[in-house]
């Protein structure tokens, strides 16, 4: 089967200062599904998040926020577990930090522990170090950690979940007559290098970092889906039943 990365990020994770179970209970529906077709590689961002729930801290204190991290990382993975067992899926935690890629021998060590929980049917969720990660506290390296394990897993795709339908040609959430564009092919440095912007207080990234992704992908002949997370519609269409209705394809 061929391998897929799936990246969801805090903004379709947090809701009131809380993990939004609906949604991530979604998620886990979908992947189940898609288990049956794809080895599935997730990659979740809400660790901070989670924490926030079980300890009232100020997130924007770098150390507050590694602490938040700390604490959420494992309630997250606990969420996630007892949602997967519902399908009887057993699902494992990796946490990595930027170095490893820069590693031979430890990108080696990963590639082979993931193909053994793969081969094994266990999804594997991943997540940046963000006790010593500093870099992904700042400028939300898991759109970044995404692409590079789509790349060196050598996955067919990334999927990237997040609160907007897809990639348009200006700011929808300011422009009403913004237009989705489904298939790009080509991202211009002025679009690389224009201001990043979050819409959730615990989200670090934005369309900036998304598309940094997939001009690394695109570099390396991988292709990249940006798409809803909130309502799962359109992914579902289009990787069950190859229809592309809306959401935006990166691919040569």
């Amino acid at each position: 089967m061929d391998k897929i990365v799936i990246k969801v990020g805090s903004a379709l994770l947090t809701q009131n200062n809380a993990l939004a179970l609906n949604r991530l209970k979604n998620l886990v529906d979908f992947i189940a599904i898609l288990s049956k077709k794809y080895h599935v590689i997730l990659v979740s961002s809400g660790a901070v998040a989670a924490g926030f729930t079980l300890l009232n801290l100020d997130k924007k204190h770098i150390p507050n926020k590694q602490a938040l991290a700390s604490i959420g990382q494992p309630y997250l993975m606990h969420t996630y577990a007892n949602e997967f067992k519902k399908y009887d899926m057993i699902c494992s935690q990796v946490l990595l930090e930027k170095s490893i890629f820069n590693d031979n021998e430890r990108l080696e060590h990963l590639k082979d522990a993931i193909s053994v929980l793969l081969a094994n049917n266990v999804i594997a969720i991943i997540n940046e170090n963000d006790l010593t990660a500093i870099d992904e506290l700042v400028f939300g390296d898991n759109d970044q950690l995404s692409a590079y394990l789509t790349y060196h897993l050598n996955a067919s795709l990334l999927i990237i979940l997040s609160d907007i339908d897809g990639y348009y040609d200006d700011n929808p959430k300011i422009n009403k007559n913004a237009k989705l564009i489904k298939n790009v092919s080509v991202i211009s440095n002025k679009q690389l290098n224009a201001k990043h912007t979050a819409n959730n207080e615990f989200a670090t990234g934005g369309i900036v970092t998304k598309l940094k992704a997939a001009n690394f992908l695109l570099k390396h002949n991988k292709k990249m889906f940006l798409s809803n997370g909130y309502d799962l519609k359109n992914i579902k269409e289009y990787m069950l039943d190859n229809i592309h209705n809306s959401g935006t394809l990166f691919s040569k």
